[in-house]
C-alpha cells in the first residue's frame, strides 16, 4: 500500500512489518513494556472510537503536553486518522506559554501527563474557554484518564465510520500544528500537512542500513526533529524504544543496544569531555596510548582514508576504542546529530568509534529537513549538515542567508498571516533566517543566525555563534554567550565546565570550593585569560573576547535553553544585564 497520509504508516507497518518484536516500547516499573504493531493498531482505534463518542469532529484540536511515551504514538495517530489537528505541547515551558497555545489553538480535548505537570497546568484550565475535555495518562484521582477513553471506544467501536472519515482526508490538508520553542515571544503555531512530513521521511528512508531495526528516543517527540524520525522509524519497520529520562540514556543503551538514535550537540559533548577526562587518571604509558588513539580519532575521513591512516586505526580500535563501545553500548549504524551544528572534529571522533554521525539541517516551518548527511560519495563532509533533501531547492540569499523551496515548507502560521508572509516571499521561498555558504559539492556549512548578528560601535559586524562554537571546544568551557552590539569591542559570559575545571584544580593544587567561589578564584580567571588568548587568534581583532565574567550558574536548571539545547540568547541578556554592562 502507499503511505501519503501519517496514519497510513500502520497499516503499512503491519504489512510490512507484522513480526517486529515490538513496535513501540517503554520501561514501566523498571521492565521494558512493548507495543506489537497489532497492539498499536488496536489502541490507537479504541482511542478514535473513544474521540467519536466524545464528539470530537475533523479540525478539532486535541492537545497532548507529554514527553516521550508510546501513548503519545497513539494519541497523535488516534485523532490524526478522524481528521483532528494534533497539537504537541512541550512538557517544560512556562504557565504564560501553555495558556497562551491551548487559546489559540482553540484546544477541544487535552492529556496531561504527570501529576507535577497536572498541577501546573490545572490553575490555567478555567481560562482556556474552548477545552471540552481533560485527560490524564494514569488515574491521578482528578481527571479522567486515558484508559477510561480507550474503554469508552472498546464499547463503542466506529470501524466504518473512522474509515469513512480518514478516506476524506487528502495528503495536502493540515495534520499538526507545532508550535516553536522560540527563543523570543509567543510561540508561533507552524501548520505542517500530511505531505509535508510523509515526503521528508520518505526522501530519507534509504539513508539507515537495511539491518537497522531498533531505535532509542529520548529527545522531545513534541519537535519536529525527533517526531519526523520517530515517523520515519516506523515506516521501516523498527522498533522504538523511549528512554526513561535524560538521565538514564547511558543505560538504556546498554540495555536495548540500539542501532540509531538522534541527538544534538550538546548531549555528544558531554560523552566526548567524558572520554576524554578518563584518560587523566591512567598511568603514564597507558595515557600515552590513550591520548594517541583519542586524537587519531578526531582525524578521521568517511573517505579518502590512507592505508597508514588504516593500519593506526585497527591499531587503537583493538586496544581503545572497542572497550569505548563496550562502555556506552549500542549497535550503532547512524547517529543523527541536529538541534545545531557539532564540531566537526567530534562527529569525526564519533565515526571513528563506529558511531557514525550524520548530520542534518531544518526548522519546524520546513517539516523539518532542508539538508542531511547521506551515503553516496561526498555525502558526508564534517563541518557541514549534508546536501540539500532531494526535491527540496536550497540558496544562499542576500545577507548569506539559507533559504529554501520545496515540498517541505509548510503551510504556514496558524492565525497569523502577516508573519508566513514575512518568511514566505511570492515565489514561494522560505527564508530561515540562518547564514550559511555552500561548498563546491553543494554541501551546506551553517555560520550562524542573522538575527544574532551585531554591529560593534566601530562599523565592524560580528557573527557571535561562530565565537561560541570555537571557544566551546575549550574543555575549560561549557557553554558561551557573546556580546557587544553597539560597543566598542566583544565581551562573553562564559559557564566553565566544572567537572574538567575541578580536575585542573587539583592538578594544579588548588583547593576547589563551590562553583560560586571558584568563578572568582584568581589563579581561575587567569587560567581562563590565557584559554581565551589561545582562540582569539582564530579571529579578525575586532572579534577578539577582551573581557569575559565566568558565571556559576546552572542554565539548565534556569531554563536557558530551548528543548534542542540551544541557548535562549535574549534571556541570558535580560538576566544578567547588569553584569553584561559592566563589562563594557
Amino acid at each position: 500500500m502507499e503511505v501519503t497520509r501519517l496514519f497510513d504508516i500502520l497499516p503499512y507497518y503491519l504489512e510490512n512489518h507484522p513480526n517486529q518484536d515490538a513496535a513501540l516500547a517503554a520501561k514501566r516499573n523498571g521492565e521494558w513494556v512493548k507495543f506489537s504493531i497489532q497492539d498499536y493498531i488496536e489502541i490507537t482505534n479504541n482511542i478514535s472510537y473513544g474521540f467519536l463518542k466524545l464528539g470530537i469532529k475533523p479540525g478539532d484540536k486535541i492537545g497532548i503536553i507529554s514527553s516521550n511515551r508510546p501513548e503519545w504514538n497513539m494519541l497523535d495517530m488516534a485523532a490524526m486518522q478522524i481528521g483532528a489537528i494534533s497539537v504537541p505541547i512541550y512538557p517544560t515551558i512556562s504557565q504564560a506559554d501553555y495558556k497562551y497555545i491551548l487559546n489559540h489553538a482553540e484546544i477541544k480535548a487535552i492529556f496531561i501527563e504527570g501529576k507535577e505537570l497536572r498541577t501546573k497546568i490545572e490553575p490555567i484550565l478555567p481560562e482556556v474557554k474552548s477545552i471540552e475535555h481533560i485527560y490524564t495518562f494514569v488515574d491521578q484521582g482528578v481527571f479522567n484518564h486515558l484508559d477510561e477513553l480507550i474503554a469508552l471506544g472498546k464499547e463503542n467501536p466506529a470501524p466504518e465510520k473512522v474509515q469513512k472519515l480518514s478516506e476524506k482526508i487528502d495528503r495536502h490538508d493540515m495534520a499538526t500544528i507545532i508550535y516553536t520553542s522560540g527563543t523570543t515571544g509567543n510561540p508561533k503555531g507552524v501548520m505542517l500537512s500530511h505531505d509535508n512530513i510523509v515526503q521528508n521521511f520518505q526522501r530519507i528512508c534509504d539513508i539507515p542500513a537495511k539491518w537497522s531495526n531498533k531505535a532509542l528516543s529520548f529527545l522531545p517527540l513534541c519537535h519536529a526533529y525527533e517526531r519526523m524520525l520517530v515517523y520515519l522509524y516506523q515506516y521501516i519497520g523498527m522498533s522504538v524504544y523511549y528512554a526513561e529520562n535524560l538521565g538514564t540514556i547511558s543505560d538504556n543503551i546498554k540495555e536495548i543496544t540500539p542501532t540509531m538514535m538522534t541527538c544534538v550537540p550538546r548531549v555528544l559533548e558531554k560523552i566526548y569531555d567524558k572520554l576524554n577526562m578518563s584518560g587523566k587518571k591512567l598511568p603514564f604509558f597507558q595515557k600515552i596510548i590513550y591520548y594517541w588513539a583519542f586524537n587519531l580519532a578526531t582525524k578521521y575521513k568517511v573517505e579518502d582514508r590512507s592505508a597508514w591512516y588504516e593500519f593506526r586505526h585497527k591499531i587503537a580500535d583493538k586496544l581503545i576504542y572497542s572497550k569505548w563501545r563496550e562502555a556506552i553500548g549500542g549497535n550503532f549504524d547512524i547517529v543523527v546529530s541536529g538541534g545545531s551544528a557539532i564540531q566537526a572534529h567530534m562527529a569525526a571522533f564519533f565515526s571513528a568509534i563506529r558511531m557514525p554521525m550524520f548530520e542534518g539541517y531544518g526548522l519546524s516551518e520546513t517539516s523539518p529537513v532542508i539538508a542531511v548527511m547521506n551515503r553516496k560519495k561526498g555525502g558526508r563532509q564534517f563541518g557541514t549538515v549534508g546536501m540539500a533533501m532531494p526535491g527540496t531547492e536550497l540558496r544562499i540569499g542576500a545577507n548569506n542567508e539559507i533559504q529554501c523551496r520545496g515540498h517541505n515548507v509548510m503551510l504556514g502560521y496558524y492565525k497569523d498571516p502577516e508573519r508566513t508572509a514575512q518568511v514566505i516571499d511570492s515565489e514561494g521561498w522560505f527564508h530561515t533566517g540562518d547564514t550559511g555558504v555552500l561548498t563546491e559539492d553543494g554541501a551546506l556549512k551553517i555560520t550562524g543566525r542573522l538575527k544574532n548578528i551585531f554591529k560593534t560601535s566601530f562599523g565592524k559586524y560580528i557573527n557571535p555563534q561562530a565565537i561560541e562554537s570555537k571557544f566551546e571546544e575549550s574543555a575549560f568551557i561549557e557553554c558561551m554567550v557573546v556580546f557587544g552590539e553597539n560597543k566598542k569591542f566583544a565581551a562573553a559570559l562564559i559557564v566553565p565546565d566544572f567537572e574538567f575545571l575541578k580536575a585542573w584544580c587539583q592538578k594544579h593544587k588548588i583547593n576547589f570550593t563551590t562553583k560560586e567561589e571558584m568563578v572568582h578564584n584568581k589563579e581561575v580567571i587567569s587560567r581562563y585569560q590565557k584559554e581565551c588568548k589561545k582562540i582569539n587568534p582564530n579571529f579578525g581583532d575586532w572579534e577578539h573576547i577582551n573581557r569575559f565574567e565566568l558565571i556559576s550558574d546552572d542554565w539548565q536548571k534556569m531554563n536557558f535553553f530551548t528543548p534542542t539545547l540551544k541557548v535562549k540568547r535574549n534571556e541570558v541578556e535580560k538576566y544578567y544585564a547588569e553584569v553584561i554592562e559592566k563589562l563594557f
